[in-house]
């Protein structure tokens, strides 16, 4: 395949999904941040082994986002429609390492299988954990709007829980770039936002 993904993706259609209106913050601009972050660690001199893979799954991750679907549904109906759109795009490859990548969000570990890129996607992908105050705390006001349908104190039991689980975790960033980069802010974020939720 020649040229780069983002020259034969499905541009319009991923951004009707991305510009549904429940979105706030698993919006467009997600995955534009996502791509400029890419390019950040390109220029910075990271190799990216499967360059069709990265953008794939940056494209596809959250193609699928219902705020009231069970743990996991989005992100395997993610996946699923990243094969099916990405097949006539690009090498079956990489199809597959960004169908892995995708799933491997459900937990936010690495996944089994051939994706070399997954460590440094991930971390794109938890990048706002790491932003500055202002902008950490404008997603987490975004993840309170898209789930509005939730009560405040099951809300924030169950936010607390999420945010407590990445902050027990030994490294938030996988790769020395991305720990380098976000891994002390993000503490303070979480532990900020802890506390203002318990």
């Amino acid at each position: 395949m020649s040229g780069d993904l983002l020259s034969r993706a499905p541009i319009a259609a991923l951004r009707s999904r991305y510009d549904e209106p429940w979105r706030h913050y698993h919006a467009w601009a997600h995955p534009q941040a996502m791509l400029r972050h890419l390019a950040a660690a390109q220029a910075e001199g990271l190799v990216v082994a499967d360059r069709d893979a990265a953008v794939g799954f940056i494209l596809w991750h959250d193609a699928i986002y219902d705020p009231q679907a069970g743990g996991g549904r989005n992100e395997r109906l993610s996946a699923a429609l990243c094969r099916a759109e990405m097949t006539p795009l690009a090498d079956m490859a990489s199809v597959e390492r960004a169908v892995l990548a995708i799933e491997a969000t459900i937990a936010h570990v690495l996944p089994e299988g051939d994706c070399p890129d997954a460590a440094l996607l991930l971390d794109i992908d938890l990048s706002v954990l790491g932003a500055d105050e202002e902008g950490f705390d404008a997603y987490d006001a975004a993840i309170r709007r898209e789930y509005a349908h939730v009560e405040e104190a099951a809300y924030r039991a169950g936010r607390v829980a999420i945010l407590t689980r990445f902050l027990e975790r030994h490294r938030l960033y996988l790769t020395d770039w991305g720990h380098a980069r976000w891994e002390a802010a993000a503490r303070a974020n979480l532990s900020r936002a802890i506390a203002r939720l318990a």
